[in-house]
């Protein structure tokens, strides 16, 4: 829905230019852009409800107001409380009704695509079937077929497009010179941003040579990563030193909890959290089980807010981790799923992160059928990560702690 971050842009300068400064009209605009974005305004199951539109407007702006007191000192004269006021008040009447009349209209006029299906039906149709919820539609699976070119020619008339769905079938395909062919590796991707574990298997070699072609060097990378973890730990120093303090007070040394972990190309090191938990021995066999059993009353709150994790920009700092990527696993989990998951060791072609795709768009991990799923998002972000994807991750993280979602 990108039609709507331009257009809210445009709406919010064009209401802001005529009666505020040009750099102040355009500086609220772009924050409380850049806000909505984070608050995921414009994801497709939440352009469409408009209760979802009023409370993350609400919460945006309240965020892109917080953004913009960093900038006061530059424009103290220009920016006053009529800025913050007007911009609440046009945002919270205009950008709801707008954004869901909008968005309804974007999906409404969107064309349906018919596919015919080359594959066999009984392996990819629950894939298939939740890439048509999730487009609302705009894809369709009619027929599934294991052609002979004699009959692959004759169906094709009848439909949008063909999707391979088994490289078995490619010799078929290139035979009848078919320009409308769409792939099911690059379809998955495209709508559902991760690599289901029958798709990976299907199309391993494609996958062996994605994943042997990852380079995790990126200078930009490393820039953004020392950027952020300087930041947030001139902003959390003050919340670690009070947390640490209650810690402390309700149940005595180690403020820090340090524990080995996995990280790229499978190295172990020491990680950093603030400890939620009591003193105690963990179950080796079962390491969650202390989680339910055994917190600490600050613990409880830290772990929801995230502030837990704070520690772990110095883990960033010394080169550890990212502050985007794969969580880094126990040694004893990772030793399990290695063995259980195919794939999994592709998540160690990067450096873990203190936050990643997997975190905000799975829940927290208690099953092998958990870890699978949760794997797969981790595969997707390996094979598609880029500066713009870390930016977005790093944004929609604060949405993720507010609304509670995705992995402790």
């Amino acid at each position: 829905m990108y039609q709507l971050i331009v257009f809210d842009l445009v709406v919010l300068s064009a209401l802001n230019l005529p009666f505020f400064n040009w750099y102040v009209g355009i500086l609220f605009s772009l924050c409380m852009t850049l806000s909505f974005f984070a608050f995921r305004l414009y994801d497709l199951e939440n352009v469409q409800n408009y209760n979802e539109q009023i409370i993350r407007t609400t919460v945006g702006t309240l965020f892109s107001f917080i953004l913009i007191l960093f900038f006061y000192p530059l424009f103290e004269k220009d920016i006053t409380r009529y800025n913050f006021f007007y911009n609440f008040l046009v945002s919270v009447v205009l950008i709801p009704p707008l954004n869901t009349l909008l968005g309804k209209l974007f999906i409404k006029n969107q064309p349906t695509k018919t596919f015919l299906v080359v594959g066999r039906k009984e392996e990819i149709e629950p894939i298939l079937k939740e890439i048509e919820e999730k487009t609302t539609g705009k894809y369709r699976f009619a027929e599934y077929i294991n052609p002979t070119v004699e009959v692959l020619k004759r169906k094709l008339v009848h439909y949008d497009g063909v999707l391979l769905a088994d490289p078995e079938f490619e010799d078929v395909l290139k035979k009848v010179n078919i320009e409308r062919v769409e792939y099911l590796p690059n379809l998955v991707e495209k709508t559902l941003k991760r690599i289901p574990m029958k798709v990976l298997e299907k199309f391993r070699e494609y996958y062996e040579v994605c994943f042997s072609a990852v380079n995790d060097d990126s200078p930009a990378k490393r820039i953004l990563d020392i950027a952020v973890s300087l930041i947030a730990l001139a902003v959390f120093s003050p919340i670690m030193l009070v947390v640490g303090i209650i810690i402390y007070l309700e149940d005595g040394r180690p403020v820090v909890f340090r524990q080995k972990r996995v990280g790229k190309d499978g190295k172990t090191f020491i990680i950093y959290k603030l400890r939620s938990l009591r003193n105690g021995k963990i179950d080796p066999a079962n390491p969650n089980r202390a989680i339910e059993e055994r917190p600490l009353k600050v613990g409880k709150v830290i772990r929801k807010l995230r502030i837990d994790e704070s520690p772990q920009f110095l883990n960033v700092l010394k080169g550890d981790m990212s502050v985007v990527g794969p969580r880094p696993e126990m040694v004893e989990f990772h030793n399990m799923m290695k063995e259980q998951i195919p794939f999994y060791n592709m998540r160690l072609l990067v450096k873990p992160g203190i936050t990643g795709w997997a975190q905000l768009n799975y829940k927290h991990t208690t099953t092998l059928e958990d870890y699978r799923k949760k794997t797969e998002y981790d595969l997707w972000y390996v094979k598609n990560r880029n500066i713009f994807l870390d930016l977005r991750i790093i944004l929609q993280t604060l949405e993720a702690v507010l609304w509670r979602r995705g992995a402790k």
